[in-house]
Protein backbone atom coordinates (compact mmCIF):
# COMPACT_ATOMS: atom_id res chain seq x y z
CA UNK A 1 0.00 0.00 0.00
CA UNK A 2 0.80 3.60 1.02
CA UNK A 3 4.78 4.21 1.46
CA UNK A 4 4.44 6.47 4.97
CA UNK A 5 8.38 6.29 5.43
CA UNK A 6 8.64 8.28 1.84
CA UNK A 7 6.86 11.22 3.93
CA UNK A 8 7.76 11.06 7.62
CA UNK A 9 8.16 14.37 8.21
CA UNK A 10 5.03 16.40 6.34
CA UNK A 11 1.82 16.68 8.01
CA UNK A 12 -0.69 13.64 6.97
CA UNK A 13 -3.95 14.65 8.73
CA UNK A 14 -4.67 17.81 10.88
CA UNK A 15 -8.19 18.22 12.18
CA UNK A 16 -10.91 20.92 12.96
CA UNK A 17 -9.79 20.51 16.13
CA UNK A 18 -6.32 22.16 15.50
CA UNK A 19 -4.78 18.18 16.60
CA UNK A 20 -1.89 17.06 13.35
CA UNK A 21 -0.15 14.03 12.95
CA UNK A 22 3.06 13.06 10.51
CA UNK A 23 3.29 10.49 8.28
CA UNK A 24 5.83 8.60 10.60
CA UNK A 25 2.85 8.89 12.90
CA UNK A 26 0.45 7.18 11.54
CA UNK A 27 2.69 4.70 10.43
CA UNK A 28 3.50 4.37 14.21
CA UNK A 29 -0.09 3.98 15.14
CA UNK A 30 -1.14 1.91 12.44
CA UNK A 31 1.78 -0.61 13.91
CA UNK A 32 0.48 -0.39 17.22
CA UNK A 33 -3.39 -1.02 16.41
CA UNK A 34 -2.10 -4.22 14.41
CA UNK A 35 0.03 -5.39 17.08
CA UNK A 36 -3.12 -5.22 19.33
CA UNK A 37 -5.14 -7.10 16.92
CA UNK A 38 -2.02 -9.92 16.29
CA UNK A 39 -3.34 -11.51 13.08
CA UNK A 40 -5.23 -10.57 9.36
CA UNK A 41 -8.74 -11.09 10.54
CA UNK A 42 -12.43 -9.15 9.78
CA UNK A 43 -12.61 -5.45 11.42
CA UNK A 44 -15.88 -3.38 10.86
CA UNK A 45 -14.85 0.20 10.95
CA UNK A 46 -17.43 2.52 12.04
CA UNK A 47 -16.34 5.64 10.19
CA UNK A 48 -16.07 9.21 10.94
CA UNK A 49 -13.96 12.04 9.49
CA UNK A 50 -11.86 11.94 12.60
CA UNK A 51 -8.51 11.57 13.40
CA UNK A 52 -9.44 8.08 15.13
CA UNK A 53 -11.08 6.86 12.02
CA UNK A 54 -8.36 7.35 9.67
CA UNK A 55 -5.41 5.97 11.77
CA UNK A 56 -7.27 2.74 12.05
CA UNK A 57 -8.63 2.63 8.73
CA UNK A 58 -4.50 3.33 7.07
CA UNK A 59 -3.28 0.87 9.72
CA UNK A 60 -5.91 -2.17 9.21
CA UNK A 61 -4.98 -1.53 5.14
CA UNK A 62 -0.88 -1.34 6.14
CA UNK A 63 -1.33 -4.75 7.65
CA UNK A 64 -3.52 -6.88 5.63
CA UNK A 65 -6.57 -5.89 8.16
CA UNK A 66 -9.81 -6.67 6.03
CA UNK A 67 -11.85 -3.94 7.66
CA UNK A 68 -15.60 -3.26 6.36
CA UNK A 69 -16.39 0.35 6.06
CA UNK A 70 -19.44 2.00 7.55
CA UNK A 71 -20.61 5.09 9.20
CA UNK A 72 -20.56 6.12 12.11
CA UNK A 73 -23.79 7.19 12.23
CA UNK A 74 -25.68 4.28 11.08
CA UNK A 75 -29.10 2.85 12.59
CA UNK A 76 -28.15 0.62 15.56
CA UNK A 77 -30.43 -2.39 14.54
CA UNK A 78 -29.12 -2.76 10.96
CA UNK A 79 -25.51 -2.53 11.96
CA UNK A 80 -26.38 -5.30 14.45
CA UNK A 81 -28.34 -7.59 11.68
CA UNK A 82 -24.44 -7.06 9.39
CA UNK A 83 -22.78 -7.41 13.12
CA UNK A 84 -24.46 -10.96 13.48
CA UNK A 85 -24.35 -11.68 8.99
CA UNK A 86 -20.60 -11.04 9.17
CA UNK A 87 -19.14 -11.83 12.29
CA UNK A 88 -16.17 -9.14 12.50
CA UNK A 89 -13.44 -10.61 14.87
CA UNK A 90 -13.03 -6.57 15.98
CA UNK A 91 -15.33 -3.23 15.71
CA UNK A 92 -12.93 -0.07 15.56
CA UNK A 93 -15.48 2.64 16.62
CA UNK A 94 -15.99 5.81 18.25
CA UNK A 95 -15.78 5.71 22.22
CA UNK A 96 -19.35 7.09 22.55
CA UNK A 97 -20.77 3.97 20.68
CA UNK A 98 -18.68 1.37 21.98
CA UNK A 99 -21.25 1.87 25.25
CA UNK A 100 -23.74 -0.06 23.15
CA UNK A 101 -21.41 -3.54 23.32
CA UNK A 102 -20.32 -3.43 27.03
CA UNK A 103 -20.23 -7.60 26.29
CA UNK A 104 -17.33 -7.20 23.88
CA UNK A 105 -13.67 -6.30 25.61
CA UNK A 106 -12.19 -3.13 24.62
CA UNK A 107 -8.27 -4.03 24.34
CA UNK A 108 -6.89 -0.43 22.59
CA UNK A 109 -7.74 2.86 22.52
CA UNK A 110 -6.38 5.77 19.63
CA UNK A 111 -7.62 9.65 19.81
CA UNK A 112 -11.24 8.93 19.92
CA UNK A 113 -11.78 5.17 19.10
CA UNK A 114 -11.67 2.04 20.69
CA UNK A 115 -11.30 -1.53 19.68
CA UNK A 116 -13.59 -4.17 20.74
CA UNK A 117 -12.99 -7.64 20.33
CA UNK A 118 -15.93 -9.01 19.77
CA UNK A 119 -17.34 -12.74 21.29
CA UNK A 120 -18.11 -14.64 17.99
CA UNK A 121 -16.35 -18.17 17.89
CA UNK A 122 -17.21 -18.39 14.11
CA UNK A 123 -14.28 -16.47 11.78
CA UNK A 124 -15.00 -16.73 8.23
CA UNK A 125 -12.00 -17.10 5.67
CA UNK A 126 -10.57 -14.30 4.00
CA UNK A 127 -9.25 -14.57 0.41
CA UNK A 128 -5.37 -13.44 -0.06
CA UNK A 129 -6.27 -10.76 -1.63
CA UNK A 130 -8.96 -9.10 -0.46
CA UNK A 131 -8.57 -5.69 1.24
CA UNK A 132 -11.45 -3.42 1.85
CA UNK A 133 -15.15 -3.95 1.58
CA UNK A 134 -17.90 -1.14 0.87
CA UNK A 135 -20.89 -0.90 0.73
CA UNK A 136 -23.15 -0.10 -2.84
CA UNK A 137 -26.43 0.44 -1.05
CA UNK A 138 -26.19 3.79 1.17
CA UNK A 139 -26.81 3.33 4.63
CA UNK A 140 -30.27 0.77 4.81
CA UNK A 141 -27.76 -1.84 5.92
CA UNK A 142 -27.80 -4.34 2.81
CA UNK A 143 -25.72 -6.68 3.59
CA UNK A 144 -23.95 -6.49 0.13
CA UNK A 145 -20.42 -5.33 -0.42
CA UNK A 146 -18.07 -4.84 -2.96
CA UNK A 147 -15.00 -6.75 -2.59
CA UNK A 148 -11.69 -4.84 -3.29
CA UNK A 149 -8.07 -5.77 -3.72
CA UNK A 150 -5.15 -4.15 -2.42
CA UNK A 151 -3.96 -3.83 -6.35
CA UNK A 152 -7.65 -2.17 -6.84
CA UNK A 153 -7.18 0.29 -3.96
CA UNK A 154 -3.68 0.98 -4.74
CA UNK A 155 -3.63 1.12 -8.53
CA UNK A 156 -7.26 3.49 -8.39
CA UNK A 157 -5.11 5.72 -5.99
CA UNK A 158 -2.04 5.69 -8.94
CA UNK A 159 -4.75 6.79 -11.60
CA UNK A 160 -6.51 9.16 -9.45
CA UNK A 161 -3.04 11.21 -8.52
CA UNK A 162 -1.92 10.84 -12.06
CA UNK A 163 -4.80 12.43 -14.33
CA UNK A 164 -5.38 15.26 -11.42
CA UNK A 165 -1.88 16.14 -10.94
CA UNK A 166 -1.41 15.21 -7.45
CA UNK A 167 1.72 15.92 -5.62
CA UNK A 168 2.99 17.32 -1.92
CA UNK A 169 1.30 20.04 -1.82
CA UNK A 170 -2.16 19.41 -1.93
CA UNK A 171 -4.81 20.04 1.08
CA UNK A 172 -7.81 18.57 0.84
CA UNK A 173 -10.72 19.30 2.55
CA UNK A 174 -13.12 16.39 3.58
CA UNK A 175 -16.56 16.98 2.38
CA UNK A 176 -17.73 13.16 2.01
CA UNK A 177 -18.19 10.31 4.50
CA UNK A 178 -14.93 8.43 3.72
CA UNK A 179 -16.56 5.54 3.60
CA UNK A 180 -18.29 6.31 0.30
CA UNK A 181 -16.11 5.25 -1.74
CA UNK A 182 -15.60 8.96 -3.54
CA UNK A 183 -14.57 10.14 0.02
CA UNK A 184 -12.17 7.32 0.51
CA UNK A 185 -10.76 7.41 -2.67
CA UNK A 186 -9.79 11.17 -2.08
CA UNK A 187 -7.82 9.62 1.29
CA UNK A 188 -6.23 7.00 -0.66
CA UNK A 189 -4.94 9.24 -3.66
CA UNK A 190 -3.66 12.15 -1.21
CA UNK A 191 -1.79 9.41 1.07
CA UNK A 192 -0.11 8.40 -2.21
CA UNK A 193 1.81 11.83 -2.39
CA UNK A 194 2.37 12.71 0.95
CA UNK A 195 -0.40 15.39 1.15
CA UNK A 196 -1.82 17.34 3.97
CA UNK A 197 -5.63 15.53 4.38
CA UNK A 198 -7.40 18.25 6.34
CA UNK A 199 -10.44 16.43 8.55
CA UNK A 200 -13.64 17.98 9.24
CA UNK A 201 -17.33 16.33 10.34
CA UNK A 202 -18.53 19.83 9.73
CA UNK A 203 -20.86 20.58 6.42
CA UNK A 204 -20.75 23.00 4.07
CA UNK A 205 -24.12 24.12 5.41
CA UNK A 206 -21.95 25.53 8.39
CA UNK A 207 -19.75 28.31 8.87
CA UNK A 208 -17.60 26.62 10.80
CA UNK A 209 -16.77 24.29 7.96
CA UNK A 210 -15.75 27.08 6.07
CA UNK A 211 -13.64 29.15 8.49
CA UNK A 212 -11.63 25.83 8.97
CA UNK A 213 -10.99 25.63 5.28
CA UNK A 214 -9.67 29.32 4.78
CA UNK A 215 -7.28 28.92 8.12
CA UNK A 216 -6.01 25.67 6.97
CA UNK A 217 -5.73 27.06 3.35
CA UNK A 218 -7.43 23.95 1.71
CA UNK A 219 -6.47 23.61 -1.95
CA UNK A 220 -9.34 21.52 -2.66
CA UNK A 221 -12.96 19.80 -2.24
CA UNK A 222 -14.98 17.41 -3.77
CA UNK A 223 -18.53 16.79 -3.94
CA UNK A 224 -21.58 15.16 -5.11
CA UNK A 225 -24.43 16.75 -7.46
CA UNK A 226 -26.09 17.75 -4.18
CA UNK A 227 -23.25 19.74 -3.32
CA UNK A 228 -22.93 22.06 -6.13
CA UNK A 229 -26.75 22.74 -5.83
CA UNK A 230 -26.01 24.28 -2.16
CA UNK A 231 -22.46 26.06 -3.38
CA UNK A 232 -24.57 27.58 -6.14
CA UNK A 233 -27.49 29.01 -3.21
CA UNK A 234 -25.05 29.69 -0.69
CA UNK A 235 -22.94 31.98 -3.13
CA UNK A 236 -19.80 30.10 -3.73
CA UNK A 237 -19.24 32.20 -6.53
CA UNK A 238 -18.51 35.64 -4.07
CA UNK A 239 -16.00 33.70 -2.01
CA UNK A 240 -12.67 34.63 -1.83
CA UNK A 241 -10.97 31.33 -1.57
CA UNK A 242 -7.45 32.35 -2.82
CA UNK A 243 -6.10 28.63 -1.54
CA UNK A 244 -8.40 26.79 -3.69
CA UNK A 245 -6.90 25.25 -6.80
CA UNK A 246 -9.19 22.54 -7.92
CA UNK A 247 -13.09 21.49 -7.09
CA UNK A 248 -13.97 17.95 -8.39
CA UNK A 249 -17.20 16.35 -8.76
CA UNK A 250 -18.80 12.73 -8.96
CA UNK A 251 -21.57 10.48 -7.66
CA UNK A 252 -23.66 11.10 -9.94
CA UNK A 253 -24.36 13.27 -13.30
CA UNK A 254 -23.94 16.81 -12.57
CA UNK A 255 -27.14 18.95 -14.49
CA UNK A 256 -25.62 20.30 -17.48
CA UNK A 257 -26.49 24.21 -16.52
CA UNK A 258 -24.86 23.81 -12.97
CA UNK A 259 -21.88 22.14 -14.80
CA UNK A 260 -21.54 25.12 -17.17
CA UNK A 261 -21.72 27.56 -14.73
CA UNK A 262 -19.20 25.77 -12.03
CA UNK A 263 -16.54 25.89 -15.29
CA UNK A 264 -17.31 29.31 -15.96
CA UNK A 265 -16.50 29.96 -12.82
CA UNK A 266 -13.31 27.85 -12.68
CA UNK A 267 -11.89 29.49 -16.02
CA UNK A 268 -12.87 32.67 -14.60
CA UNK A 269 -11.29 32.17 -11.38
CA UNK A 270 -8.41 30.32 -13.21
CA UNK A 271 -8.80 27.17 -10.99
CA UNK A 272 -9.68 23.50 -12.16
CA UNK A 273 -13.57 22.08 -11.95
CA UNK A 274 -12.75 18.35 -12.72
CA UNK A 275 -16.00 16.19 -13.24
CA UNK A 276 -15.39 12.41 -12.56
CA UNK A 277 -17.23 9.42 -13.29
CA UNK A 278 -17.17 6.50 -11.03
CA UNK A 279 -18.29 3.22 -9.38
CA UNK A 280 -17.56 1.07 -6.34
CA UNK A 281 -17.53 -1.69 -8.28
CA UNK A 282 -14.44 -0.20 -10.05
CA UNK A 283 -12.97 0.80 -6.45
CA UNK A 284 -13.60 4.54 -7.64
CA UNK A 285 -13.16 6.11 -10.67
CA UNK A 286 -13.64 5.29 -14.25
CA UNK A 287 -13.83 8.17 -16.44
CA UNK A 288 -13.15 12.30 -15.78
CA UNK A 289 -13.44 15.00 -18.40
CA UNK A 290 -9.80 16.89 -18.34
CA UNK A 291 -10.15 21.09 -16.62
CA UNK A 292 -9.63 22.04 -19.81
CA UNK A 293 -12.54 20.67 -21.42
CA UNK A 294 -14.87 21.42 -18.70
CA UNK A 295 -16.56 24.57 -20.85
CA UNK A 296 -16.20 23.16 -24.03
CA UNK A 297 -17.65 19.73 -22.82
CA UNK A 298 -20.08 20.43 -20.33
CA UNK A 299 -22.59 18.21 -19.24
CA UNK A 300 -19.56 14.85 -20.21
CA UNK A 301 -18.50 12.42 -17.55
CA UNK A 302 -15.65 12.75 -20.11
CA UNK A 303 -13.22 9.80 -21.01
CA UNK A 304 -11.50 6.95 -19.04
CA UNK A 305 -9.36 7.44 -16.26
CA UNK A 306 -4.87 6.28 -17.33
CA UNK A 307 -4.94 2.46 -17.68
CA UNK A 308 -8.83 1.89 -18.51
CA UNK A 309 -11.10 1.73 -21.59
CA UNK A 310 -14.63 2.43 -21.94
CA UNK A 311 -16.95 1.62 -24.39
CA UNK A 312 -20.65 0.96 -24.99
CA UNK A 313 -22.14 -2.03 -25.89
CA UNK A 314 -26.03 -2.84 -26.99
CA UNK A 315 -28.57 -4.83 -25.97
CA UNK A 316 -26.98 -8.15 -27.55
CA UNK A 317 -23.39 -7.12 -26.28
CA UNK A 318 -22.11 -6.19 -29.32
CA UNK A 319 -20.13 -2.98 -29.48
CA UNK A 320 -20.91 0.16 -30.69
CA UNK A 321 -18.70 2.37 -32.96
CA UNK A 322 -20.80 4.67 -34.08
CA UNK A 323 -21.27 8.20 -32.27
CA UNK A 324 -24.39 9.28 -30.56
CA UNK A 325 -25.73 6.18 -30.41
CA UNK A 326 -26.89 4.79 -27.14
CA UNK A 327 -25.58 1.33 -25.30
CA UNK A 328 -24.45 0.37 -21.94
CA UNK A 329 -21.40 1.88 -21.01
CA UNK A 330 -18.55 -0.82 -20.17
CA UNK A 331 -15.42 -0.12 -18.44
CA UNK A 332 -12.55 -2.38 -18.57
CA UNK A 333 -9.12 -2.13 -16.29
CA UNK A 334 -7.30 -2.72 -13.17
CA UNK A 335 -9.19 -1.14 -10.67
CA UNK A 336 -12.27 -3.22 -11.91
CA UNK A 337 -13.08 -5.00 -8.24
CA UNK A 338 -13.11 -8.64 -7.64
CA UNK A 339 -17.24 -8.94 -6.84
CA UNK A 340 -20.01 -9.08 -3.95
CA UNK A 341 -20.24 -10.40 -1.09
CA UNK A 342 -23.76 -10.73 0.86
CA UNK A 343 -22.87 -12.89 3.46
CA UNK A 344 -19.26 -14.34 5.51
CA UNK A 345 -19.38 -17.10 3.39
CA UNK A 346 -18.21 -15.06 0.24
CA UNK A 347 -15.07 -13.49 1.74
CA UNK A 348 -12.85 -16.16 0.64
CA UNK A 349 -14.31 -15.83 -3.20
CA UNK A 350 -11.72 -14.65 -5.85
CA UNK A 351 -11.94 -12.01 -8.92
CA UNK A 352 -15.23 -12.94 -10.52
CA UNK A 353 -14.86 -10.20 -12.82
CA UNK A 354 -11.86 -10.27 -14.84
CA UNK A 355 -11.25 -6.92 -14.63
CA UNK A 356 -14.32 -6.14 -16.56
CA UNK A 357 -17.33 -3.90 -15.72
CA UNK A 358 -20.77 -3.28 -17.15
CA UNK A 359 -21.84 -0.75 -15.29
CA UNK A 360 -25.91 -0.35 -16.18
CA UNK A 361 -25.33 3.42 -17.14
CA UNK A 362 -27.08 4.13 -20.38
CA UNK A 363 -24.65 7.01 -22.51
CA UNK A 364 -23.65 7.83 -25.51
CA UNK A 365 -20.27 9.07 -26.81
CA UNK A 366 -19.77 12.13 -29.07
CA UNK A 367 -17.16 12.40 -32.37
CA UNK A 368 -14.50 13.53 -30.03
CA UNK A 369 -14.48 10.35 -27.53
CA UNK A 370 -16.89 11.94 -24.69
CA UNK A 371 -18.94 9.69 -23.44
CA UNK A 372 -22.61 11.90 -21.99
CA UNK A 373 -24.63 9.76 -19.48
CA UNK A 374 -28.33 9.49 -20.28
CA UNK A 375 -29.66 7.17 -17.92
CA UNK A 376 -29.55 4.22 -15.87
CA UNK A 377 -30.30 0.59 -15.84
CA UNK A 378 -30.70 -0.82 -13.28
CA UNK A 379 -32.94 0.41 -9.93
CA UNK A 380 -30.95 2.17 -8.15
CA UNK A 381 -31.31 6.46 -7.06
CA UNK A 382 -27.84 8.63 -6.29
CA UNK A 383 -30.02 10.74 -3.27
CA UNK A 384 -27.24 13.63 -2.33
CA UNK A 385 -24.65 11.36 -3.48
CA UNK A 386 -25.23 8.22 -1.40
CA UNK A 387 -26.39 5.52 -3.56
CA UNK A 388 -29.55 3.76 -2.62
CA UNK A 389 -30.79 0.74 -3.70
CA UNK A 390 -34.37 1.10 -4.47
CA UNK A 391 -35.24 -3.20 -3.72
CA UNK A 392 -33.40 -2.74 -0.63
CA UNK A 393 -35.97 0.44 0.34
CA UNK A 394 -39.11 -1.71 -0.42
CA UNK A 395 -37.75 -4.77 1.64
CA UNK A 396 -37.11 -2.10 4.96
CA UNK A 397 -40.93 -0.79 4.37
CA UNK A 398 -42.64 -4.07 3.99
CA UNK A 399 -40.64 -5.03 6.80
CA UNK A 400 -41.59 -2.15 9.34
CA UNK A 401 -45.16 -1.85 8.37
CA UNK A 402 -46.10 -5.57 7.72
CA UNK A 403 -47.53 -4.45 4.15
CA UNK A 404 -47.28 -6.59 1.01
CA UNK A 405 -47.43 -3.98 -1.70
CA UNK A 406 -45.44 -1.33 -2.29
CA UNK A 407 -43.08 0.18 -4.79
CA UNK A 408 -40.03 3.14 -5.11
CA UNK A 409 -38.88 5.12 -7.84
CA UNK A 410 -37.62 8.24 -8.95
CA UNK A 411 -34.70 10.45 -10.15
CA UNK A 412 -32.03 11.20 -8.81
CA UNK A 413 -32.05 12.81 -5.64
CA UNK A 414 -36.06 12.60 -5.21
CA UNK A 415 -37.43 9.37 -4.36
CA UNK A 416 -41.01 8.42 -4.08
CA UNK A 417 -42.53 5.64 -2.20
CA UNK A 418 -45.87 4.53 -3.54
CA UNK A 419 -48.39 2.44 -0.91
CA UNK A 420 -51.58 1.97 -0.49
CA UNK A 421 -52.67 2.70 3.16
CA UNK A 422 -52.82 6.53 3.84
CA UNK A 423 -52.87 6.17 7.25
CA UNK A 424 -49.05 5.18 7.50
CA UNK A 425 -47.31 8.10 4.78
CA UNK A 426 -45.54 10.40 6.65
CA UNK A 427 -44.38 7.45 9.22
CA UNK A 428 -42.91 6.16 5.75
CA UNK A 429 -41.36 8.57 5.01
CA UNK A 430 -39.31 9.60 8.55
CA UNK A 431 -38.59 5.61 8.58
CA UNK A 432 -37.00 5.75 5.14
CA UNK A 433 -35.10 8.86 5.88
CA UNK A 434 -34.04 7.57 9.47
CA UNK A 435 -33.15 4.33 7.96
CA UNK A 436 -30.91 6.15 5.24
CA UNK A 437 -29.84 8.75 7.44
CA UNK A 438 -30.27 11.25 4.44
CA UNK A 439 -32.78 13.84 4.30
CA UNK A 440 -36.81 13.99 4.42
CA UNK A 441 -37.20 16.39 1.89
CA UNK A 442 -36.28 13.76 -0.49
CA UNK A 443 -38.85 11.65 -0.02
CA UNK A 444 -42.11 11.71 -1.43
CA UNK A 445 -44.65 9.38 0.24
CA UNK A 446 -47.65 8.71 -2.32
CA UNK A 447 -51.15 6.68 -1.48
CA UNK A 448 -52.65 4.87 -4.95
CA UNK A 449 -55.67 2.30 -5.03
CA UNK A 450 -53.12 -0.42 -6.41
CA UNK A 451 -49.70 -0.69 -7.34
CA UNK A 452 -49.60 -1.55 -11.20
CA UNK A 453 -48.24 -4.58 -12.56
CA UNK A 454 -47.82 -6.89 -15.26
CA UNK A 455 -49.47 -10.61 -15.86
CA UNK A 456 -46.21 -11.58 -14.54
CA UNK A 457 -46.77 -10.18 -10.83
CA UNK A 458 -43.71 -7.63 -12.11
CA UNK A 459 -44.07 -4.29 -10.86
CA UNK A 460 -44.38 -1.53 -14.24
CA UNK A 461 -42.63 1.08 -12.91
CA UNK A 462 -43.56 3.37 -15.91
CA UNK A 463 -46.79 3.34 -14.91
CA UNK A 464 -45.60 5.50 -11.99
CA UNK A 465 -43.78 8.02 -14.02
CA UNK A 466 -47.35 9.73 -14.18
CA UNK A 467 -47.14 10.68 -10.68
CA UNK A 468 -43.86 12.39 -10.86
CA UNK A 469 -42.78 13.15 -14.56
Amino acid sequence: MWNFNQFADNIAFIDDNGNEVTYAKVQREGDQIAEAIGRRCLVFCMCSNTMGAVLGYTGFLKHEIVPILLSAHMDEELLQNLIDTYCPSFLWMPVALSERYAEFESIYTCWDYVLLKTAYKKEYPLYEELGLLLTTSGSTGSPKFVRQTYENVITNARQIAEYLELDATERPVTTLPMNYTYGCSIINSHLLVGATILLTEKSLMEREFWAFMKEQRATSFGGVPYTYEMLDKLRFFRMDLPDLRTITQAGGKLGPELHKKFAEYAFEKKKRFVVMYGACEATARMGYLPHDKALEKYGSCGIAIPGGHLYLIDENGHVIDEPGVVGELVYEGPNVTMGYAVCGEDLCKGDERGGKLQTGDMAKCDEDGFYFIVGRKKRFLKIYGNRVNLDEVDRLIKAQFDIIDCASTGVDDHMYIFVTDESILEDVRIFISDKTRLNPSAFCVIKINEIPKNDAGKILYTELEKYYG
